[in-house]
């Protein structure tokens, strides 16, 4: 590989990276503050409808998310990576700073749940435009032999930026009083993303497009929706079914935990932050390497075997915690289940980026993935919150993970193994 070709691979995963961590950084610390954020712009007759109307709102950008990755999807396709990724983490940095500047309920009535309602949706459109164009950017940089490793990228920098996101939660609920929490300490995550905005827009803005998209734009058909359902509807329904386990995981497992752990297991809501940091440390250590392992042994497979040793571990690992609930406990039940689903996160990326040609690849990803994210992650909170007060049972979020992964078995499954590898044909391995 020559000098240049791996300066731009490198800057490559550095663009892709910044702006996928500022946005999933944004939409862990929503989650994470949820009982806060009910408190201060939700308030309501009982902490149950104040929690129900927080979690919808929380679900309210997932519904922009499809929209977002159709328009910005396109415009990635026809304009190019650079282009659309700038655009998307401009929009993504505007809809934080709504989140940061948000005077409470008390202050302004109505206008600040509007207020909050407006961020989220602005930033579900733009977050839908994110995981569609950085997934194609790093699968079209990666030398031929380590998709995987590269496209592993994309899920390594979602669990760090849960991670930071954890991190900095639990700092926020350890370090403060509960005044100063709903005061002013709930606004500090929001104003440390602002600040990776900028960055993430320069790096980004001086990004070159990769050959394999240049040589598309050239040769191939001009991306449209029509084409996309025409020629590969197939590869939809595969990637949107794969994409089902990924995103309930993360929301009901990861995002969704510190408020299951305090209202359902009763533990104290800032120790609960110490199992999502472990789980999601895990998943950023070892994601590169079951992405980089998957180049080697095939990604199919190791996908498969991952969901389904997840699928059979899941339950009893929540009923033994269930059964006597411990800050200890839930800390190794993550930890085990990270464990298992690294063999799934790591390889993703390449996994359901080679179902598309590049002339259609991001527009492709992007209807997979948001649809799924929609349905599936953006109202699993509320799903789940829902599901605990009707059934009264506080394994009701399992039931609901356990469900996910089996629809994501089947869709693994029906890849087919004849896969587009058109960018590879215009490279020699490396």
């Amino acid at each position: 590989m020559s000098p240049a070709s791996r300066s731009f691979n490198t800057r490559a995963v550095v663009a892709a990276v910044i702006g996928n961590a500022l946005e999933w950084y944004d939409f862990t610390v929503f989650g994470f503050l949820t009982v806060v954020i009910a408190q201060l712009f939700f308030p309501a007759s009982n902490d149950y409808a104040s929690l129900l109307l927080t979690t919808a709102t929380f679900g309210v950008a997932f519904v922009m998310r499809p929209i977002g990755g159709i328009v910005l999807g396109l415009y990635a396709d026809r304009a190019g990576r650079k282009a659309a990724l700038s655009l998307v983490i401009a929009l993504m940095t505007f809809g934080i700073l709504l989140l940061a500047i948000a005077p409470p309920y008390s202050a302004i009535g109505v206008g600040a749940p509007l207020m909050i309602v407006v961020g989220r949706m602005l930033q579900g459109f733009s977050a839908g435009g994110e995981f569609g164009s950085s997934t194609a950017l790093l699968i079209e940089a990666a030398p031929f032999s380590k998709r995987g490793f590269y496209g592993s990228w994309q899920m390594a920098s979602q669990a760090a930026a849960l991670l930071l996101g954890a991190l900095v939660g639990g700092v926020i609920t350890r370090g403060l009083s509960p005044e100063a929490l709903h005061s002013w300490g709930w606004r500090v995550p929001f104003i440390l993303g602002l600040i990776i905005g900028p960055v993430g827009f320069y790096i980004r803005r001086h990004l070159a497009d990769s050959e394999a998209f240049l040589l598309a734009q050239k040769t191939a058909p001009r991306a449209t929706l029509g084409e996309v359902f025409k020629s590969h509807s197939r590869d939809v329904l595969c990637g949107l079914g794969s994409v089902v386990a990924l995103t309930v995981t993360i929301y009901v497992l990861i995002s969704y935990l510190p408020t299951f752990a305090v209202n359902q297991l009763k533990l104290p809501y800032a120790q609960s932050f110490y199992a999502v940091i472990v789980g999601n440390l895990l998943l950023t250590v070892l994601s590169p390497l079951t992405g980089a392992w998957s180049d080697r042994i095939g990604r199919k497979g190791l996908s498969l075997w991952s969901l389904v040793i997840t699928l059979v571990a899941i339950y009893p690992l929540f009923a033994w915690l269930a059964a006597y609930p411990s800050v200890s406990k839930l800390i190794l039940v993550q930890a085990l289940l990270s464990i298992t689903l690294s063999g799934y996160y790591g390889p993703f990326g390449a996994l359901i980026a080679e179902l598309f040609p590049t002339n259609v690849r991001s527009i492709g990803l992007s209807i997979a993935y948001n649809i799924a994210v929609m349905v599936f992650g953006g109202f699993g909170p509320f799903v789940v919150t829902w599901l605990i007060n009707t059934t009264g049972s506080s394994l009701a979020p399992i039931y609901y993970v356990m469900g996910g992964l089996m629809v994501s078995i089947i869709a693994v499954a029906c890849i087919p193994g004849q896969r587009h590898v058109d960018l590879d044909a215009q490279r020699k391995p490396a």
